[in-house]
Formats: structure tokens, sequence, C-alpha cells
């Protein structure tokens, strides 16, 4: 009888099989809990409301139905919260990372006078703030309660992102630079065209950091603004969910069909799986740039 040879070409033990086994069998149960969670919401959320009220696992929509999706396209609220939420992503995700950028690369010089009680001073930030009123009267004084700019300026610069970014800079050759600057390249041409390819899956992994947070943003949009113009697509869900029937209130926003194929959670679900799918398809894009990023910006200067 044969013996079960391995990858490294050794034969294993049974209890080494065992082992083996009982770890596939964990990780198996454990990719399972979390992506079924995920899986349970689109396919209730495509399946016939009175069908899957009965409740129970089912892993295929009950009764195929895309009545939920078509009444919430057909409110024009979630057309407004999912615009204020891409561009909030867009704009907010871009100026992070130019500020983030042009903040860390003049820390990653040697030759900058003060820059260690500079990043000492941002490092504090990290450890405490101010706090949540002291912020929300600032963006008071500077008028920008209820505008675009207050989705995006009171947090557009993350100071665990500078400090990732400043030591992936400081891993660029200093030979480099002087090269640059005897060849008389200023400072951005220096940047943007030496610096920034060098670091550039660091840049994509803080992209990465910065985008998720602010598709996800819900303070921002809670705090500082109260026009339905300028609600986020987080606060919309909030809404939907937190409402007794938020299948009257998307029909009643519809004001034309009759809501006797809408359930309160049909409807929900619904709403998160519009909400987390724009990220799931752009987060697979970017994760390659994860590992090496990080691992770039944890190298000590």
């Amino acid at each position: 009888m044969h013996k079960f040879i391995g990858f490294s070409g050794q034969r294993r033990t049974k209890g080494e099989k065992i082992g083996q086994i009982l770890i596939c069998g964990f990780l198996v149960l454990f990719v399972f809990f979390l992506v079924y969670p995920i899986w349970h919401v689109f396919m209730y959320s495509i399946s016939d409301p009175v069908l899957a009220m009965n409740g129970g696992i089912f892993f295929l929509p009950r009764g195929f139905d895309t009545y939920n999706y078509r009444m919430i396209f057909k409110t024009s609220q979630i057309w407004i919260a999912l615009r204020n939420s891409v561009a909030k992503t867009v704009v907010g995700t871009a100026l992070s990372v130019l500020l983030t950028l042009l903040t860390a690369y003049p820390l990653s010089l040697p030759r900058l006078m003060g820059r260690n009680f500079i990043a000492r001073m941002i490092f504090f930030t990290m450890l405490f703030s101010g706090g949540t009123i002291p912020l929300y009267l600032q963006v008071k004084t500077l008028g920008l309660l209820d505008t675009f700019w207050a989705l995006i300026l009171p947090g557009a610069i993350g100071a665990h992102n500078m400090f990732i970014l400043r030591n992936a800079l400081q891993s660029v050759p200093a030979s480099l630079e002087e090269s640059a600057r005897m060849d008389g390249a200023n400072p951005f041409i220096i940047l943007f065209r030496i610096a920034v390819p060098m670091v550039a899956p660091t840049i994509a992994a803080i992209t990465l950091f910065y985008g998720l947070g602010n598709w996800n943003s819900y303070m921002d949009g809670l705090l500082y603004t109260n026009s339905t113009s300028l609600q986020l697509l987080q606060l919309y869900l909030r809404m939907v969910l937190s409402q007794t029937s938020s299948a009257n209130a998307i029909m009643a926003q519809v004001g034309t069909e009759s809501s006797g194929y809408l359930s309160q959670t049909s409807t929900q679900m619904a709403i998160v799986v519009v909400t987390i799918i724009p990220i799931m398809i752009v987060y697979p894009w970017l994760s390659r740039f994860y590992v090496s990023g990080l691992s770039a910006g944890a190298v000590k200067g």
C-alpha cells in the first residue's frame, strides 16, 4: 500500500495527514462563515419576498425576482446618494493622496530642518484628538457646514498613512535626487517623476485605505450636512434600515406601483447589496498592491 507523499516529496505520517485534513476542514468552515452572510444577503435580495421570508439557509434565490432593485432605482434619492458617495470617494481620495504625498515627501528628506519635531507633532494627533465637538465648531467657523467640502476636508489626511508613505519615500536612493538636482530638476519634478514611480505600490495601498474610508464614511455626512441633496449612500442605507417599513417608504417615493411584492427585509437587503457592490469590484483590483505597499512603507528610514 502506497504511503501519502506531500508536495515536498517526503512521506507524511498518519498524524500529519489527519492534521492536514483538520486544518483544511477548519479553513473551509472559516471561509464559509465569512462568505455566506454576504451571499445570503445577495440571494435574499433577488428572491421572491414571500418565499424568502420562510427563513432557513438557502444558496440559490427562491423564486428569482429583481422587483426590489427596479423599485429602489426608481427612487430619485438613491441616485442622489450614490452620486454623492462616488464624488466623495473620487475627489476625497485623490485630494487625500495628493496632500499626504506633499506632506510625506518633505518629512522624508534628511536636510529638512525640524522634520523630527514636525513628525512628532503629527504623531501626537494619532494618540490624542480634540474630539467631535471642537472639530464640528472648527468646520462651522470655516463656513463648511452643509457643503460638499465638509465631507472631504475634515479627514483629508490620515497621520498613519502619511507615516507609511514617508517611510517608503525614505527608501528612495539619495543619489537619484542629487543627480536630478544637478540636472536642474525642481522638487516637484523629483517628487512626481522619480520618487512617485518608485513608491507606486505604497501609494496604491494608501489609495485603497482612503478609498474605503471615503466610501464607508458615515459620521461626516451625519454631523456636517442636513440637506438631502448632500446625503451619502451610507446615510440613505441607515434611513432605510431604521424605518418601520422601508418598503412603504420606497413605494411612497416611487408613488406609482403597488408594494404588494415588496417587503421590509428584502428592500433592506437590496440596499445593502447596492452599497457593497462597488467597493467589492474595486477592492480586488487594488488589493494586489496591499502587501507590497505596506512592506515598503514599514521599512524604517
